[in-house]
């Protein structure tokens, strides 16, 4: 009977020495999957920062383009108002020159 005791307590502690080691190996790929899961979920934010980046300078660039745009229209017409104004002048100074030469 001691001996049945006696190999009754030796299976059971190689039974949990087994279990234990196979809750090891359990947590062991359990802890390597999640860090796999946070390395690819590192990776994807990296990329979409930096796609977020590009499409911000695109944009910035796209906006410098239509402020100076912009700005060489309204230079354009801020020319063609002062030739227009110059001409005014010089009309009306003709003008002015033509009353003094038939006084």
């Amino acid at each position: 009977m001691r001996k049945l005791i006696l190999a009754s307590v030796a299976t059971a502690a190689l039974a949990l020495t087994a279990c234990s080691q196979e809750t090891q190996d359990a947590a062991e790929a359990t802890a390597e999957s999640a860090a796999d899961d946070a390395a690819g979920a590192t990776e994807a934010a990296g990329e979409a920062a930096d796609k977020a980046t590009e499409e911000a300078a695109a944009a910035a660039d796209k906006a410098g383009e239509a402020v100076e745009g912009a700005a060489d229209e309204v230079a354009g017409e801020a020319a063609q108002a002062v030739d227009g104004a110059a001409e005014a002048v010089a009309e009306k100074a003709d003008e002015e020159d033509a009353k003094d030469a038939a006084k």
